[in-house]
């Protein structure tokens, strides 16, 4: 059970260092590009000390297009959390159908057939 839960647990870390590598920076509009590249590039490093042995710890677990998966659902929980609550945007009624969709190709990738 460990084995299944550490490396979704270090996905979730590292997904949340990655958005806001990738989006923390929409706050700062006026901020250098060149800084912000930077500061990114800075974030993204913790982000990997995680995703990496997310991957070799998950592998033992799950196949590559599971461990993909869960980290695209952990990805999209993450950003949903931070547009409402860091950036302030509104969530729609339309990316949650979107969601529930991709919840439905989870189903697919780990059904057994």
């Amino acid at each position: 059970m460990i084995r299944a839960i550490t490396p979704i647990c270090l996905l979730l870390i590292s997904n949340i260092f990655m958005t806001f590598a990738w989006y923390g920076h929409l706050k700062y509009r006026s901020s250098a590009l060149w800084l912000v590249i930077l500061t990114s590039w800075g974030i993204a490093f913790f982000e990997y000390c995680f995703q990496v042995p997310a991957n070799r710890i998950g592998y033992s677990t799950y196949n590559a297009a599971q461990l993909k998966t869960i980290q695209e659902v952990i990805t999209l929980v993450v950003f949903s959390f931070f547009s409402v609550f860091y950036l302030k945007e509104q969530f729609k009624w339309n990316y949650l159908v979107g969601f529930c969709f991709i919840i439905l190709a989870v189903f697919f990738i780990f059904k057994k057939w």
